[in-house]
């Protein structure tokens, strides 16, 4: 990469969400791969959501790109995107509205199963509709699956055998976003598809050694094996190859994604969710894959960069 030139590249992390620490370090691993590449970068830590302070931050910062790092709200909502096409800033990761779509876990399935996707069931509870004395009516079945529709991470899910738990979990979930996904448990294979320029990485295969992927088989060391690429058989590793893809164009995402399968006994995937902004660690799931496909960390962020050039040549010569 002798020679590159990128112009001046802003690493955006941080930002207001519950994931901010997450964000930090994906940010502070990008910084890091570019810089010792001799490129121009510079960290710039979101701290609000007040758009105007952001504006000028960004104005104040004279970016060539923006390289996204930011996860969860205020990241993948579309919100700092929006900030983006306004300043005719390029950046790395989908659009605004490819963004907010994927952020929240009900429009984009709504759209996967509309685009021929299998999800699994799943019901939608809304803060303000809930009586007082609401009990689980037990439609989708025990174990069941509670999760805030929008936030990342596994922060704020929980796995419930009971039914007398369930209206402690849905509160916790409640605490991090005013809908909550009830979502039938489904024993099966934990796998995830990286999506780098509209092609799908070799599958990860996820094995937690707690029950399931929460925040702490997430980020602790130890807590989580992965397996790339998953032992799949050809065939199969593409049914889940193409899922991921599909998912991915369904919501118009562009760049990179990482879409999050489950895999039953009978091989048949079932699509959770979709990642816009994925963790960009050189642990992380995404250049794990990557890794696996031959593309170093180093090289993996100067792609995305690249990439935000392209589409902005293109939509400014339209």
């Amino acid at each position: 990469m002798a020679g590159l030139s990128l112009g001046r590249i802003g690493v955006l992390m941080g930002g207001p969400s519950s994931e901010r620490e997450i964000s930090l370090k994906s940010g502070h691993a990008v910084y890091e791969a570019l810089k010792n590449l001799g490129l121009d970068v510079v960290a710039v830590d979101i701290k609000t959501d007040r758009e105007q302070d952001n504006i000028d931050l960004l104005r104040l910062a004279k970016l060539g790109c923006a390289f996204l790092a930011l996860h969860g709200y205020y990241g993948e909502d579309g919100r700092i995107q929006e900030i983006m096409d306004l300043l005719k800033i390029p950046y790395t990761s989908s659009g605004a509205s490819a963004s907010r779509l994927a952020m929240d876990k009900i429009a984009s399935r709504k759209v996967f199963q509309g685009g021929g996707l299998t999800v699994p069931e799943y019901e939608v509870l809304e803060k303000g509709s809930l009586k007082k004395d609401w009990r689980y009516g037990n439609s989708l079945g025990l174990p069941v699956v509670v999760k805030p529709c929008a936030n990342g991470s596994s922060i704020g899910l929980s796995i419930v055998d009971k039914p007398e738990a369930v209206n402690e979990a849905v509160e916790l979930a409640f605490t991090f976003d005013d809908r909550v996904l009830l979502e039938k448990y489904i024993s099966a294979r934990e796998l995830t598809v990286g999506i780098l320029d509209d092609e799908a990485l070799p599958v990860v295969e996820i094995i937690p050694k707690k029950r399931f992927f929460d925040y702490e088989a997430k980020y602790q060391s130890g807590m989580t094996d992965y397996i790339v690429p998953a032992e799949l058989d050809k065939e199969t590793a593409k049914i889940v190859q193409n899922a991921a893809l599909k998912a991915h164009r369904l919501l118009g995402c562009f760049g990179c994604s990482r879409v999050d399968i489950l895999l039953d006994k009978e091989a048949n995937p079932f699509v959770l969710e979709l990642n816009s902004i994925p963790g960009l660690t050189p642990t992380s799931l995404l250049p794990k894959a990557a890794r696996v496909a031959g593309i170093d960390f180093a090289q993996l962020c100067v792609r995305l960069i690249q990439l935000a050039y392209e589409r902005t040549q293109v939509i400014f010569s339209r």
